[in-house]
């Protein structure tokens, strides 16, 4: 497989929104959950509500999109170029499959910041020390130079990188100095990466954070 299919963005989810505040959830009916924090209490709408939107201002539904986004579940399914809207850019990878996975921290199921989308790294003012993570899983087929199908399937893991991390160049330590993981999209930490291929000799494991790949550490 080329090195190029492997190099390419994964999926950017990078915007600011909240305060640090200790919260509780507490189901109070089907549509809305209170979050309460000392004698405040803020009401959290839920895409079952019918109101909640994309960022690009699609109206939010139960269930999958027809791009593959199911935000209850907080799940992707489908092809790398319909996690971008089928952007044009993109057309160079519109074969490779792709699965996502995420937390509430990552990108939440509902909104209780009331801007009318989904929150990000609620109750943090950036995703660092949040504990958001991602998991990312692609795969595809390829020719050789024989014209031999080849086929490939690559497996990553990113956290946000924790409160206390230090980064040095391209890489997130803990305070005692143990690598987490290489730098992507400014607070995030690759934790764990997996490539197999066919036809290219590849398999298994390429990287694997020495702090461990778990993401209760994070």
């Amino acid at each position: 497989m080329r090195q190029d299919i492997l190099m390419m963005p994964l999926w950017a989810i990078v915007i600011a929104l909240g305060m640090m505040i200790a919260t509780v959830n507490v189901n109070i009916g089907d549509n809305v959950t209170a979050k309460i924090s000392g004698s405040q209490k803020f009401e959290c709408t839920t895409i079952q509500n019918g109101t909640l939107q994309t960022s690009d201002g699609n109206l939010i539904l139960p269930g999958f999109d027809m791009w593959g986004y199911n935000y209850q579940a907080r799940m992707f399914n489908g092809f790398y170029c319909d996690s971008y809207r089928d952007a044009e850019w993109c057309q160079p990878y519109k074969d490779v499959q792709l699965s996502m996975k995420w937390n509430e921290a990552w990108l939440s199921n509902q909104d209780c910041d009331n801007n009318g989308l989904l929150d990000r790294h609620y109750g943090y003012a950036n995703y660092k020390g949040s504990g958001a993570w991602l998991t990312n899983h692609q795969s595809g087929i390829y020719e050789d130079n024989d014209g031999e199908g080849c086929f490939w399937n690559y497996f990553t893991k990113i956290v946000a990188a924790p409160l206390d991390a230090q980064r040095d160049g391209g890489v997130w330590y803990t305070p005692s100095g143990k690598e987490i993981g290489d730098v992507i999209w400014g607070e995030f930490a690759v934790i764990q990466e997996i490539y197999n291929d066919s036809c290219g000799g590849e398999h298994g494991v390429q990287y694997l954070s020495p702090n461990g790949p778990g993401f209760g550490k994070f």
